[in-house]
């Protein structure tokens, strides 16, 4: 068993980022997906394990405003795309330069804007998103923020209620969500055909929250579907997702 290392750097304008490590190898960086942190989507549930005996060092940050990096309510913290600023300046303070790259959901958006900002890794990874879920993000986003605007009155049955008892569960700062899920945007699937290297679009059988892992995969130049049990919430918790990753990563 690996043992689990954690740091800290500065994210965008100095905000402080947790940042999760495991093993030893060629380095992995995994982002998470919205309202969860690197603990839930990679550690808890054994997938950055497998990932770490398969040879690899699995970096996991907490994104701004999740697990225990800051969460700041200045709006100045959260210019467009602040996520990728985040992860490109995870990249260069840890001077990766032959790296995987992948994510979850958000992370897995973040990871295709990070790669059409400049970043170059060798095989990248998307988790629990399909074509719309980036083309589209505007309309799940607004999902969210409605989540958060009636957080605490939304009853079961609603389709915002799973949305809030995660949120719960999660100890979400609200205000900083809020203003993070706004600096998101849509990518474009002309902007995603520019996504080059060997991707693997890997899906939840029952999970279309972001649409179809399929098409996306279609979308991509050198993309490649493997569907996982589970939905979206609880397809991060089979040990399938991270069998996947790994016999990707090692071909």
């Amino acid at each position: 068993m690996s043992e689990l290392r954690k740091d800290y750097i500065e994210g965008f304008g100095g905000t402080r980022l947790a940042v999760h490590t495991l093993g030893q190898g060629r380095p992995l960086v995994l982002v998470h997906g919205l309202f969860s942190s690197a603990e839930v989507n990679w550690i808890k549930y054994g997938n950055a394990q497998i990932l770490a005996d398969a040879g690899f060092e699995v970096i996991m940050p907490d994104l701004r405003a999740h697990g225990e990096s800051e969460a700041p309510h200045d709006p100045d913290a959260y210019p467009e795309d602040v996520l990728v600023e985040d992860l490109t300046l995870l990249i260069a303070e840890l001077g990766l330069s032959d790296f995987d790259l992948g994510g979850f959901s958000l992370g897995a958006r973040t990871s295709v804007r990070g790669v059409l900002a400049g970043l170059s890794p060798r095989k990248l990874i998307l988790g629990g998103m399909g074509l719309s879920g980036l083309s589209g993000w505007a309309r799940r986003s607004a999902h969210f923020v409605d989540a958060i605007d009636r957080f605490g009155s939304i009853e079961r049955g609603d389709p915002a209620f799973v949305a809030q008892a995660f949120m719960k569960s999660m100890k979400i700062d609200r205000v900083a969500a809020r203003l993070l899920l706004e600096s998101v945007d849509d990518t474009s699937a002309d902007a995603i055909a520019r996504v080059t290297m060997p991707a693997l679009c890997v899906c939840g059988k029952d999970d279309a929250d972001n649409g179809s892992a399929q098409e996306l995969a279609e979308a991509l130049p050198q993309g490649r579907y493997v569907e996982t049990p589970g939905n979206h919430m609880s397809s991060v918790t089979f040990k399938d997702m991270g069998r996947a990753m790994a016999e990707f990563l090692d071909e």
